[in-house]
């Protein structure tokens, strides 16, 4: 197990407090959940879809929230009652989750699809206006020329 103190840098930086912790989070990998497993893939320039596995969950046992820019995915699986056939083995795992991703601003949950065991949560990074770049007029003599550049 490593472990970087990173704190000797806080006291150099002012206004990075959140680089560093997002840092403090990424250096303690043990300490991460691993369950349930997922992957994330870019489907498009500004698209991507976040594939989480949760074999035996239901779409009433799942919970997708956005807050800020959080996104957490809770899984809480119902008991059966019902059952009486006794479990020789269980290796599919039904206990309950609670993943959270950070997203970065402007990134927006488009939808979600439960297909074959996957839960898939397609998403799209949106550009305002605002922060999009723009070309300045340049005036010579009087006269301004103004030139138009779309943006991919």
């Amino acid at each position: 197990m490593r472990q970087f103190d990173l704190a000797p840098l806080y006291r150099n930086t002012v206004g990075f407090d959140r680089l560093f912790s997002m840092l403090d989070q990424m250096v303690g990998v043990d300490a991460a959940p691993s369950y349930p497993p997922y992957n994330i893939e870019r489907t498009g320039e500004n698209a991507y879809r976040i594939s989480i596995a949760v074999a035996g969950f239901t779409d009433k046992d799942l919970t997708i929230e956005v807050k800020e820019n959080t996104l957490s995915v809770r899984g809480d699986k119902q008991t059966d009652q019902e059952r009486k056939a006794e479990v020789l083995h269980q290796g599919i795992a039904a206990r309950s989750f609670d993943r959270r991703f950070q997203m970065a601003d402007g990134v927006q949950v488009t939808g979600a699809s439960l297909e074959n065991g996957l839960l898939h949560l397609d998403l799209v990074r949106e550009t305002p206006e605002a922060k999009k770049p723009k070309l300045i007029p340049i005036s010579t003599s009087g006269t301004q020329v103004l030139e138009t550049k779309q943006a991919a």
